[in-house]
């Protein structure tokens, strides 16, 4: 999948190694951060990514397992947790529009 409109995105999916602690901290961000967009965060396993997900928010070492679990999903990867730069730019896509790049 090359990207997906920002009109588009109606799932976002964070994904980590057991659907717990760090997910559940960057989950909140995001719906806190998106609350007036009307997207739907949650987190899961990233064995467990459900079909429905738009795009996949995990970290850049679970990458290659959230593309076997939702392969043709658009994939955000980051470094780190928190105000990384590649969440920055898909909350900042999703209010203004564009298109989030796989």
């Amino acid at each position: 999948m090359a990207g997906i409109d920002s009109k588009d995105i109606h799932k976002i999916i964070v994904a980590c190694d057991a659907g717990m602690g760090s997910s559940v901290m960057l989950a909140s961000q995001l719906k806190k951060q998106l609350k007036e967009t009307g997207v739907t965060v949650e987190h899961t396993p990233v064995n467990s990514i459900p079909d429905d997900a738009d795009v996949v928010v995990c970290h850049a070492g679970l990458a290659a397992r959230a593309r076997a679990s939702a392969p043709g999903k658009v994939l955000v990867s980051f470094q780190i947790f928190l105000g990384d730069p590649a969440v920055t730019r898909l909350v900042n896509t999703i209010k203004n529009g564009g298109t989030v790049d796989a």
